[in-house]
């Protein structure tokens, strides 16, 4: 088992989830149920499908949740470009948050290509 904690591609998507819950607790009441919500639970799932991969017994499995992972930064990705075209999120907010889940996308990326050479 791995200690998911310390591995970097954690660090950066936990910092990222913690981000996303600050920005989205601005946005308008009526999207508390509907785009804060898609919001929360696609970041908090980057973080948490690596943990979770990370507790399984082999790389097959975890390289599945990486997987899973990779899939959520999509989805927080677009749903980020949602907030900024409604105004929700402002440019400089949406420029930093996209290259923060570009480079989670990366470093997911390298290492589903490290499990798949090992």
């Amino acid at each position: 088992m791995l200690d998911y904690r310390k591995l970097k591609v954690w660090q950066k998507a936990h910092e990222f989830a913690l981000e996303i819950y600050k920005i989205s607790s601005a946005f308008p009441q009526n999207e508390i149920y509907g785009l804060v919500s898609q919001m929360k639970r696609a970041a908090v799932s980057i973080p948490s499908n690596i943990s979770e991969g990370c507790g399984r017994l082999g790389n097959g499995e975890l390289k599945q949740f990486l997987s899973v992972s990779m899939g959520s930064a999509n989805e927080i990705e677009y749903q980020l470009f949602l907030a900024c075209d409604l105004g929700y999120v402002s440019q400089n907010d949406y420029k930093r948050l996209n290259s923060d889940i570009k480079e989670i996308r990366k470093m997911l990326g390298g290492y589903i290509k490290k499990i798949n050479k090992s």
